[in-house]
């Protein structure tokens, strides 16, 4: 029996519509400008685009994914920052409960995200039968995008969302039945979508990616809890789909990887759905690239208020997998998408800090323009440089823009506060040696906008949520599983040897199996929300790494936020808890 939900399900998303979220958004695209229904289209897709910014904010969805992986993990730095009821804590050591609030903040934004799709489809699909091709085209795109959003549920809760009216009861679907009505969902707009948008609206690429992807991880969702069991048939809808994006012939890899995270990125060729952010809203931010980087660290010396937060760090768990790959040979310089060197790191021609410490270093200093100015990109060690303030709070200057130094250790309660350099290390954990403000490797994927006012807010840098680069990866995969060890390498070379914009060149493979797939899906794309789920699927999610031994099944599924459930409990067995929960 189908278990039938009603409006209640949604009562904390919907409560929060109207008190926690701006629904003025900027019309989304030059072609539903003007009067009458064109506005009444662009009012009515503007909020649900527009709220993804908000499911995927780095302590909602993207927390969600990142930190219960062995990507990253967020200690409580120093004893004072961080700790949020410890609700991080309890990610990364799979030990959530119901109550934990990165759970529910997380369900909350993406229940009022799919309610928005909901409401929109509403108010577009009378225009639609009315003729209004606009208005046909807008409804194929919320459809999309309710089954994207679907998808993310029944990733992280194993369930999806039926609702056709916000007048009507939601119905909740789970398992095999979730499966196909997403596939539904997509299936009747493949066809009919758009093919040309820009990667911030759904387009025909972005809805055979997301079937791609959910029938990559069909087997995972028809048994969360049991060993995979991959179908010759969904296997070949993961080759079908992909092939109808390779051979359009409409995308290109990037090759140089960290241009994927810049401010132009919205016209990368390789983007093929993301979260538009074009400068014109003040939730267009810069907290994917903030949140882990040093808090003394300024990577725009223009804005003495941008900095880090001194958030998450790599575990150095995945950092070895980088070490094992290239053995001897330094990660950086053996793999282009580990670092992109942009600080000279030089002064006066002495590069070794040997000797210096903020308190005799004033000379060691290098100069550049704030615009030309960019701190390095991508697993940042040791110390780093970056502007630096003086007494009174403001940069130091040169007669060509500002002094770069090695980082001052400004933050924190350590014994290095202010008298020594931020010297960012392997090892990080929950103790107090392991959780201070400078350990951890940190990760600099996204560009601090040049775009943005302030280096934060109106940020230009569009959040990547699917790209080219994907869409090979996940047919290699399938080929794999296939038995096609040939075609799969073939496909993971594209992939890593299209990255030659500067060096080090990447060397292609020689071999491939399982193992080395989910090493090479871990280079690729860390740190862009997929690992959780490229755990599970590759059997590694109850493995052991850093701070984290839990290897019960139940954990591959998130719990129902206890307030979903109490909303619900008027009516026994609408919303059911996840096992072990």
């Amino acid at each position: 029996m189908k278990n039938r939900i009603k409006s209640i399900v949604f009562a904390i998303s919907i409560l929060c519509i109207y008190s926690c979220s701006d629904l003025k958004e900027e019309v989304l695209d030059e072609s539903l400008t003007g009067s009458g229904q064109a506005e009444a289209i662009s009012g009515a897709i503007a909020p649900a685009y527009g709220q993804v910014s908000w499911t995927w904010r780095h302590t909602n969805y993207y927390g969600l994914q990142l930190i219960p992986s062995d990507e990253a993990i967020l200690p409580y730095r120093g004893g004072t920052d961080w700790y949020d009821g410890g609700k991080f804590l309890a990610a990364h050591t799979h030990s959530i409960t119901p109550t934990n609030d990165l759970v529910k903040s997380a369900w909350t934004e993406l229940t009022i995200n799919i309610s928005r799709t909901v409401t929109a489809i509403e108010v577009l699909r009378p225009l639609a039968e009315a003729g209004n091709t606009e208005a046909e085209g807008a409804l194929y795109e919320m459809i999309a995008l309710r089954a994207y959003l679907n998808m993310l549920t029944l990733d992280s809760w194993g369930i999806a969302f039926k609702k056709e009216s916000s007048s009507l009861d939601s119905e909740i679907l789970r398992t095999q039945e979730a499966i196909d009505y997403i596939e539904s969902e997509l299936l009747s707009v493949a066809e009919v979508i758009n093919t040309n948008k820009v990667p911030g609206r759904m387009t025909q690429a972005a809805v055979y990616g997301f079937l791609a992807r959910l029938h990559l991880n069909a087997a995972v969702y028809r048994d969360p809890y049991g060993t995979p069991n991959f179908s010759s048939e969904d296997l070949d809808k993961v080759i079908e789909y992909t092939d109808n994006i390779i051979n359009s012939g409409q995308f290109s890899l990037s090759p140089e990887y960290f241009d994927l995270f810049n401010d132009d990125n919205n016209t990368n060729p390789e983007l093929i759905f993301a979260l538009d952010q074009r400068g014109v809203l003040n939730r267009e931010h810069s907290r994917w690239a903030y949140w882990s980087i040093p808090g003394s660290m300024f990577p725009r010396p223009e804005f003495t208020s941008a900095d880090g937060t001194d958030g998450p760090a790599i575990t150095s768990d995945f950092y070895q997998t980088w070490v094992e790959a290239y053995g001897s040979v330094d990660p950086a310089d053996a793999d282009p998408r580990f670092l992109q060197k942009n600080t000279q790191e030089v002064a006066n021609g002495v590069n070794d800090l040997t000797g210096l410490s903020p308190l005799n270093d004033e000379d060691n200093y290098y100069c550049i323009a704030a615009e030309d100015f960019e701190i390095d990109r991508g697993i940042l060690r040791g110390v780093p440089w970056a502007a630096r303030k003086d007494e009174n709070g403001a940069f130091y200057t040169c007669a060509d823009g500002y002094r770069i130094y090695p980082v001052k250790q400004i933050k924190g309660n350590g014994t290095d506060k202010n008298v020594d350099y931020v010297n960012l290390t392997l090892n990080v954990d929950f103790t107090n040696e392991g959780r201070a403000h400078h350990t951890g490797y940190r990760v600099s994927k996204y560009q601090f906008s040049h775009t943005s006012p302030n280096g934060n807010n109106y940020s230009s840098v569009d959040l990547v949520l699917m790209r080219y680069a994907e869409i090979y990866m996940m047919r290699a995969e399938a080929k794999l599983r296939k038995g096609d060890a040939a075609a799969a390498l073939a496909d993971v070379n594209t992939v890593k040897t299209a990255r030659n914009a500067r060096e080090p060149l990447p060397t292609a493979l020689s071999t491939i199996d399982m193992d080395v797939l989910y090493r090479e899906l871990g280079f690729e794309f860390y740190w862009e929300g997929l690992r959780r789920t490229n755990q599970i699927r590759f059997s590694h999610y109850e493995d052991s790494w850093t701070e984290k031994t839990d290897a019960d099944v139940n954990n591959r599924l998130f719990p129902i936020p206890q307030v979903a459930i109490d909303g619900a409990s008027n009516t026994p067995d609408y919303l059911v808890q996840n096992k072990g929960y």
